[in-house]
């Protein structure tokens, strides 16, 4: 992937290098590297292309087969006119990671989804310098939380190849002894303010920050403030004196998917008239909100047409081959009448949500789990969620949490005290990190606490099998027959909880297997030509239009993934059918607010 765009799209400064491209590289199947000091300099034998994991052909390695400890290294030159400080940045690295620059180790970090960061100044030697990077990547422990990568050789029905090492953009940063380090942008819709909370470095105390917000050209606001400590706030108004309430109209600079208006803003540190740091970002206005059974967006009910997307493909799995590819998938599935999507056992690349905040598109944020409780696993899911609010905090599109799904790694929840108390705090740990956005506390079934009744169910059967769809129709049909139902033969709730009133969607459902071209799979149902498989679709959507408690779907799935052949596009991305006969169902029945 060839890297034209800063890699922290929400938080941009002008000085920074790519990393991505050639590195050498070695497996280290004796674990032996750390022993013979291979970060001080090592014949590596292989070349692996950043930030495409040794598993993919696009690694230019294309090796699937286990190898839990490998090794990076390239040689880089810092730009001479970067006097202050250099950051080195890991957008993310599958599992635990240690760096070392110049043979000195510059930090450690633990952790497969999440973004991480050394300042490697006081190592740099000013002229070539030597970065090496050990990853271990435990195969077979089924308590890291590593989501869809398979613990045994070959993929196998929902499971696919796994993602070892460097597999998101690895990139350098200049940033001045005086800085900015962290902004979160919260939209208080109600009052039309940007509510704005940051962080300085020390050196920062006692100059000013001039914070410049405008909206398509147009400049909303220019103000000052005297740092007098390293923490801040403040509130911003920019939508007008006005209050938002159920019955407000926007003024056409709120955030949807129909129209995704966004803000641009300009953090400046100035010491006196001369600029110090400069960082760049956007917000959108936008809120979120559960009330009386339904979802809201801005204040109105707001009906979601989601499709789940693992974001995987053929040629480099986890990671997107192109930033091309990612607003593609957006493109693709707004085509289809979609207006989001859960993104499925994956924390994905930050530029996916760029383009899901530019374009207007949900999503549901979800981390890949473990397949197993243990008091390990639970810690290591926790410091992981953490990291995912913290990076994703201020991006729009996201509209929902998923910190757990379909029980796994809580496979006892039903009625384990435990494993309940581990998924009611995964809940409360996410409010108690952002108070904006609804929690779902284990998508599918056995729910504890939850924001969203999220339910699970691919029981449609086939076209013939007409008995069995009347039976699916009626599950969905009530709130009653919804919360009674059992399509995994799994209760909605876990033993103790029940439903409070919250919003019931069908959040996975589908999965027409239909094969175009070589592929070979399986899906839920399966089809055998164009013509069968849209009537089939129509028929399932029948069923979740008919029902009077449903507040929103999300269909199973964007794309075909390895053996899976469910998708509404081929694993290359081709429409199996017209896109817009597809549209037309998703678009033939408006919800009404019941």
């Amino acid at each position: 992937m060839t890297i034209t765009h800063f890699p922290r799209p929400q938080f941009i400064r002008k000085d920074w290098q790519t990393l991505d491209g050639a590195w050498r590289f070695a497996f280290d199947d004796d674990n032996k590297g750390l022993q013979e000091h291979w970060f001080k300099g090592y014949d590596f034998p292989l070349t692996i292309n950043v930030p495409f994991a040794y598993q993919t052909e696009r690694s230019g390695v294309n090796d699937p087969s286990f190898h839990d400890v490998v090794w990076y290294e390239r040689t880089f030159n810092v730009p001479s006119d970067w006097k202050e400080r250099v950051i080195l940045h890991f957008n993310a690295v599958d599992y635990e990671t240690a760096v070392y620059v110049n043979d000195q180790l510059v930090g450690t970090h633990i952790g497969g989804q999440t973004p991480f960061s050394f300042d490697i100044t006081d190592v740099l030697n000013h002229g070539e310098e030597r970065v090496s990077v050990r990853v271990f990547d435990p195969s077979t422990d089924e308590t890291i939380p590593r989501g869809k990568q398979f613990w045994q050789e070959a993929p196998d029905s929902i499971w696919y190849t796994r993602t070892t090492g460097i597999w998101q953009s690895v990139w350098l940063e200049h940033v001045p002894h005086a800085s900015l380090q962290r902004v979160r942008m919260t939209p208080d819709l109600d009052q039309g303010e940007i509510r704005l909370a940051y962080d300085v470095s020390p050196g920062a105390v006692g100059l000013t920050l001039e914070t410049e917000i405008s909206f398509q050209g147009e400049l909303v606001s220019l103000e000052q403030t005297r740092l007098v400590s390293t923490t801040g706030k403040r509130a911003v108004n920019v939508l007008g004196p006005h209050i938002f309430h159920t019955n407000f109209h926007h003024d056409g600079r709120t955030w949807t998917p129909e129209n995704p208006n966004l803000f641009d803003i300009v953090f400046r540190l100035k010491d006196d008239e001369r600029i110090v740091d400069e960082v760049t970002s956007y917000f959108g206005m936008r809120k979120i909100h559960t009330e009386g059974g339904m979802f809201y967006l801005n204040n109105k009910p707001y009906y979601q047409k989601l499709v789940l997307d693992q974001g995987y493909w053929r040629e480099s799995l986890l990671t997107p081959p192109s930033d091309d590819a990612l607003k593609r998938d957006i493109e693709l599935a707004k085509e289809m009448g979609f207006n989001g999507c859960r993104k499925h056992q994956k924390v994905e690349d930050p530029r996916f949500l760029y383009w899901a905040d530019h374009l207007g598109y949900l999503v549901w944020g979800e981390s890949a789990a473990s397949a197993f409780y243990t008091e390990d696993a639970a810690a290591r899911l926790t410091r992981e969620w953490i990291e995912i609010v913290e990076r994703d905090y201020n991006h729009p599109s996201i509209v929902a949490w998923v910190p757990l799904n379909e029980s796994w790694g809580i496979p006892l929840v039903r009625s384990d005290a435990m494993q309940q108390h581990h998924s009611q705090a995964m809940y409360h740990l996410i409010h108690s990190i952002d108070g904006t956005r609804p929690v779902i506390s284990n998508d599918g079934w056995e729910l504890t606490v939850s924001d969203i009744c999220a339910i699970h169910n691919y029981n449609h059967g086939q076209a013939e099998e007409t008995e069995k769809y009347e039976v699916y129709k009626q599950d969905l049909a009530t709130t009653e027959s919804l919360l009674a139902s059992q399509p995994a033969r799994r209760r909605i709730y876990a033993n103790g909880f029940s439903h409070q009133g919250e919003p019931i969607l069908l959040t996975e459902f589908g999965g027409i297997g239909y094969k175009i071209g070589g592929d070979a799979g399986w899906g839920y149902t399966s089809v055998s030509d164009g013509e069968t498989f849209v009537n089939d679709y129509a028929r399932i959507m029948d069923a979740v239009y008919a029902s009077r408690a449903l507040h929103g779907y999300c269909y199973t799935q964007l794309t075909d993934v390895e053996q899976e052949i469910n998708g509404l596009l081929t694993y290359d991305r081709e429409p199996k059918v017209p896109l817009e006969a597809i549209r037309q169902i998703n678009d033939q029945w408006h919800h009404e607010i019941r």
